[in-house]
């Protein structure tokens, strides 16, 4: 079972699709919010989640204070899982709360070329299948709607290379935990205004 682990909709259940995703593990999942908890990375903030697969890691940012979410899933099950977990932990939110979450269900290439959005913190969680071609285009394609402090977390099998940050990114450091490798990524001194 998935569960936001903590803020406003702390302990939340979270609806998961019954295939085609790959939630993020509680125990990964707690040392990535630990790290950007530790660099006041959340509150505020807007944030991306790309192959959203349930929401759990953008819906947990929503949880935590981000301002702005956006999960984009292009599994039509999947997008209305999102949809309903977003929706509840809308519900969770203390009254006032200028929070808003959206769900668009497309491709993550699709979304990154059409958007005009800018933001904060991302996280890109792919199928461990998706070609590190593909994730390599996403990276490029996502470097310029990033904020000059954003960060990339970028969750990929241990067993995947390091990823082709392209121009714009950089690798800030890398986290391993047992079959899964977290990667923090952050946009180049060159892109920054």
């Amino acid at each position: 079972m998935t569960r936001i682990i903590t803020g406003f909709a702390g302990s939340l259940s979270l609806a998961v699709p019954k295939s085609g995703t790959r939630p993020t593990s509680d125990r990964v999942r707690e040392a990535i919010f630990s790290a950007l908890d530790s660099r006041d990375a959340l509150h505020g903030m807007r944030v991306l989640d790309l192959y959203a697969g349930s929401g759990a890691l953008g819906l947990e940012a929503a949880s935590r204070g981000a301002r702005v979410v956006t999960l984009v899933e292009n599994s039509f099950g999947a997008a209305a899982m999102c949809r309903r977990n977003a929706e509840a932990v809308q519900r969770s939110a203390p009254k006032g709360t200028d929070l808003k979450i959206t769900v668009s269900s497309q491709a993550v290439q699709s979304f990154l070329a059409a958007t005009k959005e800018g933001f904060d913190v991302v996280f890109i969680d792919p199928p461990y299948d998706l070609s590190e071609i593909e994730l390599g285009h996403n990276l490029s394609a996502l470097a310029p709607l990033m904020a000059a402090d954003a960060l990339v977390v970028l969750e990929r099998s241990s067993r995947s290379p390091e990823p082709e940050w392209g121009q714009g990114l950089e690798l800030e450091r890398r986290k391993d935990y047992g079959d899964t490798t977290v990667w923090y990524a952050a946009p180049t001194e060159q892109l920054a205004p």
